[in-house]
């Protein structure tokens, strides 16, 4: 037990910049980058039981990007400590947005809780979507209309 208690809460020992290690570069392209169906899994604050799902994470380079992978690190460094989905999802944005600087950042959640499946209100099916937007992604309808639609494809296709 303490083994797995210490692997699910393995967020809480190491920092964005761990995370990131090498992997921003300079770049001229200004185009959307989207990593989609990033899974995540996390242990719920208040409950002690899991929650999880995808993360979703976009953003318009101003001059550096961020190595593929390093997406997916930065998603397990927030989801695996004592959470709550609100709060990871507004970190990931906060944390390309730190990384990165770039335009705008955009990241949508969907997750499975299974403190409103296992106890409680016991609804095996439901789901909670979060989204935090910055930048042109919260300036632009159109910008963050194009990140909806291109998730939108991934998340009709459960």
């Amino acid at each position: 037990m303490a083994k797995a208690w210490n692997f699910l809460t393995d967020g809480y020992r190491m920092t964005l910049e761990e995370a990131a290690g090498n992997a921003v570069f300079e770049a001229e392209g200004s185009e959307m980058v989207i990593v989609k169906d990033i899974e995540f899994y996390s242990m719920c604050e208040h409950h002690m039981l899991p929650f999880y799902g995808r993360a979703h994470i976009a953003y318009i380079p101003d001059g550096k990007i961020l190595g593929l992978s390093k997406f997916a690190r930065i998603v397990d460094l927030y989801s695996r400590r004592l959470q709550v989905q609100e709060r990871i999802t507004t970190q990931l944005a906060d944390a390309v947005q730190e990384l990165l600087d770039p335009k705008g950042v955009a990241v949508l959640m969907e997750g499975t809780h299974l403190c409103m499946a296992m106890r409680g209100v016991q609804k095996q099916n439901s789901s909670t979507t979060t989204s935090a937007m910055r930048g042109v992604f919260r300036d632009d309808p159109r910008t963050r209309g194009e990140f909806m639609s291109a998730v939108q494809t991934t998340l009709r296709s459960r």
